[in-house]
């Protein structure tokens, strides 16, 4: 039994088929919404028009598992209790409101996450919108759609608040973004924050920092006409669409007696097995071990979903998998400006432990002459005496962000930055200057290594 029909449930349903065939595992996933294996990351590129139309995002219908996988896939069931003791869950029937009980021998609960809703007044008002399944973009889109919105308020400056302002600004709504941070995107370091922040204002959308919301004032109607900040500030909208993040879907987990970890995700060890037999967890519900820190942390991406689902449906099927952890690698892109980090920030450094130096390189996409190069900065954080590279931010225009996946794979491998500046990395002016900004990132936090033990010596 499968509990959820995204990324990690999906995927540890079709392994599981693959390890043991078509018809030697009965296997049936609930899912409470509409859709199977869609693309969440799209949702704000799908509002803001760049891709269209809503099905292109999404990678696999129910059907296809039915036909093709042999796995039964009901939309709009939700499981609303699972009972380990008897081995069996109750399910709703969203079609017909009847619940009923459903036997299990082994489950997967992929439940995913919700989007973080302050208890400020009115956050539960029409026009307040958060954004994390399919359905949920719909609606958002429904109401920027229906003629009745001009202004718009963002609360929290995150990836996908971001990600959102960009789609509404770009469909020529007046934006606004609050968030009580002083720089947008707070798990990256403030001196790139700060780069990132001069960007957001140039295009023309309103940028409120280091205030939090504390109330959403409503009409006679009870729609939504205003935020009120810490600040005495009063931001007219017409809607308001919550960007604060997300939180693991833990809560029928934890009704179960499912343990739950320090994260506040669902604790499970390399294979994915929670604490429960018979009983595996994967994707934004689950907690993950960082490589670095060793911290126990939620990162809700599809890319650890997918992976995650895969190692629980081979270890189900009867084969053996485990998944490694994760360093924190993200990448995101507001109108016309990218920005990617991996590893640890300084202040994740410091509260890691590590003693660390870091260093700038501001540079180009392509070689300086070539046409379209563009600017690009690159931050490198390495650790004191050892060099090893511990983190990693980038920010640019155009061809500027995918380069983050250079340093993600010396991190992962636990490369000093010397090594990471003798790197055999590609070069033609259409591509790079002949020095990659990321060798010269290296090549500048080496300095500063070398610079600090003889400072030690001395």
């Amino acid at each position: 039994m499968v509990v959820g029909g995204d990324a990690g449930g999906m995927s540890a349903a079709s392994q599981a088929r693959r390890r043991r065939g078509p018809d030697d595992l009965q296997i049936v996933a609930f899912e409470r919404g509409s859709y199977t294996s869609y693309s969440a990351c799209g949702i704000p590129y799908w509002i803001g028009d760049v891709v269209g139309p809503r099905d292109r995002l999404i990678a696999r219908r129910p059907e296809v598992f039915r036909d093709r996988f042999n796995i039964d896939v009901r939309v709009r069931h939700e499981v609303e209790e699972i009972d380990l003791a008897a081995r069996r869950v109750v399910v709703r029937d969203g079609a017909s409101g009847q619940r009923r009980a459903e036997p299990f021998d082994a489950m997967v609960v992929a439940t995913g996450s919700v989007p973080v809703r302050p208890p400020i007044p009115g956050i539960e008002a029409a026009g307040v919108h958060g954004v994390q399944t399919l359905g949920d973009g719909e609606a958002l889109r429904a109401e920027l759609d229906s003629g009745r919105v001009r202004r718009v308020v963002v609360i929290g400056g995150g990836y996908i608040g971001l990600e959102i302002a960009e789609a509404t600004h770009r469909r020529g709504f007046e934006t606004t973004v609050l968030d009580m941070s002083p720089t947008p995107l707070g798990t990256f370091d403030p001196d790139v924050g700060s780069f990132v922040a001069d960007a957001i204002r140039d295009m023309g959308i309103d940028l409120v920092l280091s205030e939090a919301a504390t109330a959403i004032e409503t009409l006679a109607d009870g729609r939504v006409c205003c935020v009120h900040t810490a600040g005495g500030r009063e931001l007219p909208a017409d809607l308001v669409i919550l960007g604060l993040g997300v939180r693991p879907d833990v809560a029928l987990a934890h009704h179960a007696g499912i343990p739950l970890g320090s994260s506040g995700g669902i604790v499970v060890d390399r294979r994915m097995r929670t604490g429960v037999e018979g009983v595996w967890a994967a994707g934004d519900c689950v907690e993950s071990i960082h490589r670095l820190s060793g911290a126990r942390v939620v990162v809700a991406l599809g890319t650890h979903a997918n992976k995650q689902g895969r190692v629980a449906g081979i270890n189900i099927g009867g084969g053996y998998a485990t998944f490694p952890g994760v360093i924190g690698t993200a990448v995101t892109k507001i109108c016309d400006l990218e920005v990617a980090r991996t590893g640890l920030s300084e202040k994740e450094a410091r509260a890691s432990g590590y003693e660390y130096v870091t260093a700038f390189a501001d540079s180009t996409t392509r070689a300086g002459y070539f046409p379209g190069a563009a600017p690009i900065r690159v931050k490198m954080t390495a650790e004191r005496r050892s060099g090893r590279l511990l983190g990693a931010q980038i920010v640019g225009r155009e061809d500027a962000a995918k380069r983050i996946d250079v340093c993600a794979t010396a991190i992962w491998n636990e490369m000093t930055v010397e090594e990471v500046l003798g790197l055999d990395l590609s070069y033609a002016p259409p591509f790079s200057p002949v020095w990659d900004p990321v060798l010269v990132a290296a090549r500048r936090a080496d300095d500063a290594v070398q610079d600090d033990l003889a400072a030690a010596a001395g």
